[in-house]
């Protein structure tokens, strides 16, 4: 964008939103259930892939099926366990819909984190009550409800760790002699070992919730039942174990075989006529009970929950960002952060003859942990000119925040608020920060850009989209139209330098494809080459006028003389 509209800093005014803009932050950052969490452009991963110093051989499909197996046994294993093993009982079909979705560990970690996130008492907090009481569950059910499994496998540790306590518990570990209440048909009989849980309230399911374990092999394994009569160890020898009505003759059938004859579903009938209350023991009152008492737990925040709801089907302020990694020390890479919005989608107000806008972004950078490595905030004034704005409204508003970061794994949540009407957006991406080396022919992300240009030696170094002595401003979904010049930076470190002359040497060639088919293939010039050391940056600027719309590919072949290293890294752009 050429034009002169303004954008300027308010760093004063923003403070007072700051507040604000950080709660934004802890109730929209959990939305990165999403569902997938977005993909990173020019991702380290896929460049530094490149750097081997011949052709990849071919992997035989015997060998791809290996290869995946030991990456699920080594990786997705831990994963699977904590799905199937920790969190089945409470997550819920959707989110175990989105997990399986997920396609890379970092993706998995975010969502983990989102997960507990969700279910905060204190969103936010590094103490996490609810995971904590969670897991504590979960030890007191092996504790105490082991039998031939462990104990949160059984149906008592299950209800325990969805639903904690029971606020009263008859317990009756040896069964015997059992004198029926007039709900399950009064008269005498023998059980089998059995527990009643009574829960005054389950949100979602109602008051006065009762449950019943049997105990029917006598080996300590706990059956949830919802059949009063499960636990009646006389149940199938006839004339004794008899209820009130059987015994007056008052009953729907004359012997205790008219209970199972009465009741297609294969339960015992007890409670049905013969004295039972209709409001516990009616049949579909319990099937009822049973379709709702193992559904995972309703999410506690209600508004949290809301708020990924919506996300999952709009974002109200959309925005595109990406990431990229230029190194700067061997311990050190300068992680440029870089997002956009469209300015149809930002609200303006008249003032004068200037259409003004107020864009307010947040960025927080964390480890996996969970500890916050660097914030960022900032606020964009975007005034225009009154005539200018329909055109306007056909580009972007751009930003870019450059971090310096160690190698490693990080999670970066970014808020970004409409100031004027309100509407916000989120977004969560998993990056890992590279570790460039010194022994290994490398380079930096490969950055497609709508602008490179040399700066002026008062502002090498410093400002958004600066890196050393170039403006290089990234085109952040790799989109172009045919009036703008495709920009291609990258540094390439490790050039191996010449014991004699003290210099690499070094090939760079630009390959520009469509379909398969080259179009472009062109050597660096070489007055560029003679400038290298060590550290070489590739710049280039090519028009676009010439070309069909479509999906095109730029590969960058680096190739040290001396080493015979080759890296060979690409991107891709569609021009429009």
């Amino acid at each position: 964008m050429n034009h002169n509209w303004g954008v300027v800093l308010k760093r004063d005014a923003f403070n007072s939103r700051l507040r604000m803009v950080r709660w934004a932050l802890g109730v929209l950052g959990v939305a990165a259930l999403i569902i997938g969490i977005s993909t990173i452009h020019a991702s380290p991963a896929s460049d530094q892939g490149q750097n081997d110093q011949s052709p990849p051989k071919k992997v035989s499909k015997e060998e791809k099926r290996r290869q995946k197996a030991l990456r699920e046994e080594m990786g997705g294993g831990a994963y699977k366990k904590w799905l199937t093993e920790e969190v089945p009982y409470i997550i819920t079909d959707e989110e175990r819909t989105t997990f399986k979705k997920l396609s890379t560990d970092d993706e998995r970690e975010s969502f983990i984190e989102n997960f507990w996130e969700r279910r905060n008492p204190n969103p936010g907090s590094p103490e996490n009550e609810f995971k904590e009481e969670y897991y504590r569950r979960i030890a007191y059910a092996n504790e105490h409800y082991a039998s031939g499994f462990a104990g949160w496998k059984t149906d008592r540790g299950r209800i325990y760790i969805m639903y904690g306590p029971a606020d009263e518990i008859d317990s009756h570990p040896s069964g015997g002699e059992y004198q029926r209440p007039m709900s399950e048909g009064g008269g005498e009989t023998t059980t089998y070992p059995f527990e009643d849980w009574r829960y005054r309230y389950i949100d979602g399911i109602g008051n006065n919730v009762m449950l019943e374990f049997v105990d029917p092999t006598m080996t300590g394994e706990y059956r949830l039942t919802m059949d009063p009569g499960e636990k009646d160890a006389m149940l199938h020898v006839p004339g004794v174990g008899m209820t009130q009505a059987e015994m007056n003759g008052t009953a729907r059938g004359a012997s205790k075989q008219d209970r199972f004859y009465n009741n297609n579903n294969g339960q015992s009938g007890l409670g049905q006529g013969a004295g039972g209350d209709p409001n516990n023991m009616d049949e579909f009152s319990r099937l009822d009970l049973f379709s709702k008492i193992f559904q995972p737990p309703d999410v506690k925040f209600k508004d949290l929950k809301a708020v990924v709801t919506s996300k999952l089907s709009t974002n109200l302020l959309p925005f595109e960002a990406r990431t990229d990694f230029i190194r700067v020390t061997d311990e050190t890479v300068l992680t440029p952060i870089t997002v956009q919005v469209s300015n149809s989608d930002l609200q303006f107000q008249n003032k004068d003859g200037v259409m003004h806008g107020v864009l307010d972004i947040f960025g927080e950078i964390s480890s996996l942990g969970g500890h916050i490595v660097n914030t960022f905030e900032k606020s964009l004034v975007l005034d225009v000119p009154e005539h200018e704005f329909q055109l306007y409204q056909s580009h972007k508003s751009i930003y870019q925040e450059a971090i310096p970061l160690k190698p490693g794994r990080y999670k970066l949540s970014l808020v970004m608020k409409d100031d004027l009407n309100g509407h916000m957006g989120s977004e969560e991406l998993g990056i890992i920060v590279p570790t460039f080396g010194e022994e290994k022919l490398t380079h930096s992300s490969l950055i497609l850009a709508d602008q490179i240009m040399p700066i002026p030696t008062s502002q090498v170094g410093s400002g958004p989209f600066v890196i050393g002595g170039t403006k290089v401003r990234p085109n952040v979904n790799n989109t172009f139209t045919r009036d703008q010049r495709l920009g291609i930076y990258m540094q390439v470190y490790n050039l191996t330098v010449d014991d004699k002359t003290h210099k690499p040497s070094v090939d760079v060639r630009y390959e520009v494809e469509k379909d398969g088919k080259a179009l472009l293939d062109q050597p660096e010039d070489a007055t560029n080459l003679k400038k290298a050391s060590q550290q070489f940056t590739v710049i280039k600027t090519m028009g676009l006028k010439g070309l069909a719309p479509g999906k095109y590919t730029v590969q960058i072949k680096v190739t040290d003389n001396i080493t015979k290293q080759t890296i060979s890294p690409t991107a891709t752009f569609e021009l429009q």
